[in-house]
């Protein structure tokens, strides 16, 4: 089976209307992976990320934000907490790939709960680290 982590953007593109056809694109991901038998798998950084991005760039009231991500964290996925040990494991990894410090947390969130797959717009598609591919949805 594929664990699959689900990166800010996919989660922010459910909810903004913006942008049509990723609103529609995001969303039936989110349904396909909730098909699964495993719940796909979020980090306290994309909680953190989703709020201000619904609240600043969705325009959601914070308090529709706040219900809105605890009803997506309790009812569909599971959170990876983010740690000290996960923290000094990202910046080495901007060290060792290059990557910006935020990317490279989501990255080692993703490989700390054994996911082989991470749906984001922001990296690389194809990408491979430590065997997790990344995969953007909307190509």
């Amino acid at each position: 089976m594929t664990r699959a982590f689900v990166d800010t953007n996919i989660l922010v593109y459910v909810f903004d209307g913006r942008v049509k056809a990723k609103q529609t694109r995001a969303a039936q991901l989110l349904e396909e992976l909730a098909d699964r038998d495993e719940a796909p798998v979020l980090s306290t950084q994309v909680l953190q990320e989703a709020f201000v991005a619904l609240t600043r760039k969705v325009h959601m009231e914070a308090s529709d934000a706040l219900n809105t991500l605890q009803l997506v964290e309790e009812g569909t996925f599971t959170v990876q907490a983010i740690d000290a040990r996960l923290i000094w494991r990202a910046a080495a990894r901007v060290i060792k790939d290059r990557l910006s410090f935020f990317d490279a947390l989501i990255v080692e969130s993703a490989l700390e709960a054994d996911c082989s797959v991470l749906y984001s717009e922001d990296l690389q598609s194809g990408r491979i680290f430590d065997g997790m591919t990344i995969v953007n949805p909307f190509n």
